[in-house]
């Protein structure tokens, strides 16, 4: 039996909890990943990046809010919000290059609040996200959607 000393097992004990908090994070875990530093407060950008989505010609298809289920939860954390969104048009396109690639709609921009309470966006290139397909026609589409994926964030970032 291995005996260990009081003074050992402490500085053990101390290195285990100490890793059991250490939180190990990559900010672009992928390649091809974007993140904007909006200068805007959650709130306002959020609302001003819905209408920036649909103003453009796009879907909401969907947002998930973090915050929302952590607080029926009883639990607070910053403001967190993912978007998706689409069309139509560019889904048919999309589908008829590629079915396997049905996977990848819709867009997804991740919102997260800073400590500061502004708004940092976050999302993939779809041009990234499309050309691991290797076929043309969504290499086209992903670079029309990069176009238009930056015009949003532009639209919902001005004014600043």
């Amino acid at each position: 039996m291995v005996r260990l000393r009081p003074v050992l097992l402490a500085v053990i004990l101390v290195l285990v909890l100490a890793a059991g908090t250490t939180r190990a994070e990559v900010a672009k875990p992928y390649s091809g990943m974007v993140i904007v530093a909006t200068g805007k407060p959650f709130g306002g950008f959020v609302k001003a990046l819905s209408s920036a989505i649909k103003s453009r010609g796009f879907n909401i298809v969907g947002v998930a809010c973090a915050t929302c289920a952590a607080k029926s939860q009883g639990v607070t954390i910053p403001g967190n919000r993912v978007f998706f969104f689409f069309k139509p048009a560019y889904a048919v396109r999309m589908l008829a290059a590629s079915e396997a690639a049905g996977i990848e709609a819709p867009i997804r921009i991740y919102v997260t609040e800073a400590p500061d309470g502004s708004a940092v966006a976050t999302y993939r290139l779809p041009s990234h996200v499309f050309g691991a397909y290797k076929v043309p026609a969504l290499d086209t589409l992903g670079g029309e959607l990069d176009v238009d994926v930056e015009a949003i964030l532009a639209a919902a970032t001005a004014g600043n």
